[in-house]
């Protein structure tokens, strides 16, 4: 195997464990042969390259070092990675692309260039972006990366008349969505979906929570509705509840009671200002945020402009019905012209079903949002 692919490959391990570092996979190679790999492993703990320079030891000296994002050089909690690989003997460093944390953003590259290293950049630098995609989103913007997801029969139906939805996807989809939960910093539904199926909203792979790292559990709730026994309030993971200044003071100081953390925005349309709250959580060191509901919600995220990234499972099965739920509701497209259209598409089988994941290319608000 390549040596930047094997970097690839242990930066695709370390995603869902690093945040808000970036994951990062790092390959020593002398004479053809690997002498040390590592990822990077949790905060507080070391960066891919301390890992795999610390496995090869003395034999590092004169070496070819593969990363899948360019050194650090910033002390921060674990040292600088370009003082450990000088230090190391390294003789050439090869990295997927420049980092664009303000921190770093091509001093790392002119650290090792000044001491006579040889640096070459870019190789692999397409998929370690996609790998860091969260991250990159943040650190250039500020703001969470944003992923819609949502599983809808055939027709584009979310339930059924009566608002059952257990379940539109098949059991590998709903593994694979527990999976996605883990690789995440924040989870966020509506009210309504809270009302309506009451979910627990944590990440159980393999049917337990147990062991699973737990994204932080959101509640979109505008006018505090959401009642004090809900399963959201309770289990293993976080809870924040966002509202607005319609909540009665009394209901906020219940959900604190029930150990959640409330959080008051300003409102837009009436509804829980979604960009402020992106805002917040950005600061909060939040890089990825899954949208899973319900449609009000989802709508809202689309709407105004603020979809990075869309998974959609579309299961076998046809629900029908005038009144049926559907994935996506707030204001929508006035024109077909006006509607969004994903690129880089990819799609895998799910069990029985489809998964199509795409990207949100430059998007406009509806109008009047």
């Amino acid at each position: 195997m390549e040596p930047m692919r094997r970097a690839l490959d242990l930066a695709r391990q370390a995603l869902g464990t690093t945040s808000p570092n970036p994951a990062v996979g790092a390959v020593v190679v002398k004479d053809g042969r690997t002498i040390g790999k590592g990822h990077t492993q949790p905060p507080g703990g070391p960066h891919a390259e301390i890992v795999a320079l610390r496995q090869a030891g003395d034999a590092a000296r004169g070496s070819v070092l593969y990363v899948t994002l360019e050194p650090c050089c910033h002390e921060g909690r674990t040292g600088a990675c370009t003082k450990a690989i000088v230090d190391a003997g390294i003789r050439e460093v090869r990295f997927s692309h420049i980092d664009p944390d303000p921190n770093v953003s091509g001093r790392g590259k002119r650290a090792l260039e000044e001491v006579g290293i040889a640096v070459h950049v870019g190789e692999g630098e397409a998929e370690a972006r996609r790998i860091n995609e969260a991250y990159i989103k943040h650190r250039t913007t500020g703001l969470p990366f944003v992923i819609a997801k949502f599983a809808v029969s055939l027709d584009g139906k979310i339930a059924a008349t009566s608002g059952d939805s257990r379940w539109v996807s098949s059991p590998e989809s709903r593994e694979w969505a527990h999976q996605r939960r883990t690789q995440v910093d924040a989870i966020i539904v509506g009210v309504r979906t809270v009302l309506v199926d009451d979910p627990e909203l944590t990440a159980r792979p393999g049917g337990s929570a147990e062991g699973a790292r737990q994204p932080l559990r959101i509640v979109a709730d505008s006018r505090g509705r959401t009642p004090e026994t809900a399963r959201v309030l309770s289990g293993p993971a976080k809870t924040l509840i966002v509202t607005t200044r319609r909540s009665r003071a009394s209901w906020r100081r219940t959900m604190a009671a029930k150990g959640a953390e409330v959080l008051v925005v300003p409102s837009h349309r009436g509804k829980t200002d979604l960009l402020e709250l992106l805002r917040e959580l950005g600061r909060r060191q939040v890089l990825s945020l899954l949208v899973e509901g319900g449609g009000g919600l989802l709508g809202g995220f689309f709407d105004r402009g603020l979809v990075d990234k869309v998974q959609a499972i579309i299961a076998p099965m046809i629900i029908g019905g005038e009144r049926s739920p559907t994935a996506v509701a707030g204001r929508g497209a006035r024109r077909m012209a006006d509607a969004l259209r994903l690129r880089d598409i990819a799609v895998e089988r799910l069990g029985d079903d489809l998964l199509v994941t795409g990207y949100v290319g430059e998007q406009a608000p509806v109008e009047g949002m």
